[in-house]
């Protein structure tokens, strides 16, 4: 099984992989395990991994969960760092607001290090997602393309090399990994 992960994440990164590339990781399966995978790719490709944790601030745990990011990080070697949102007033969209500010804060943390690349760990699962709750919405065709596998904004190069994997198989291969995940109520 991690043979298989670990080429779905390459095919995604290689043949044009950056020398620096950052990772954001909110301590869920998904992303835990994109930052197992992206550390042995790291190792096989002289990639230099950087990983940015967001803290929102809007759980109660919050921060003991960024503060195990940053363990399984310093276990790994990988550089970590914790960006707050601070500034919300409150109104609007909750996870709207979230989502679009750290987007903001990982975009600036990357051109502070020099990263041209981030990846995300959203999977199959969260397409599937995706594309449902924009046809509830009533989106059209363009609408309902759901998550691009790589695209540009805000100066950064977004990269989803799990697009393809169920979560199933990621959580199946953290527990292989004995590597523990936290549960986002939310």
């Amino acid at each position: 099984m991690t043979r298989g992960l670990a080429q779905e994440v390459g095919k995604h990164l290689l043949p044009e992989c950056p020398r620096q590339l950052g990772v954001a990781v909110s301590g869920g399966s998904d992303s835990m395990a994109l930052l197992c995978l992206l550390h042995d790719f790291a190792l096989a490709h002289d990639v230099q991994l950087f990983c940015v944790t967001v803290n929102h601030d809007l759980r109660p745990d919050a921060h003991a969960e960024a503060q195990a990011v940053k363990a399984q990080c310093r276990t790994l070697g990988i550089p970590h760092d914790i960006l707050t949102w601070t500034g919300w007033d409150g109104q609007g969209n909750t996870q709207s607001a979230a989502r679009d500010a750290r987007y903001r804060l990982i975009a600036a943390w990357a051109e502070t290090r020099g990263i041209s690349h981030v990846a995300l760990g959203h999977t199959l699962d969260d397409q599937a997602e995706t594309v449902l709750m924009r046809m509830a919405r009533g989106s059209g065709v363009d609408g309902l393309s759901g998550m691009a596998v790589r695209h540009a904004r805000l100066g950064v190069v977004w990269l989803r090399p799990l697009l393809g994997i169920r979560r199933q198989s990621l959580r199946a291969f953290l527990t292989g990994r004995r590597i523990q995940w936290i549960d986002d109520p939310s």
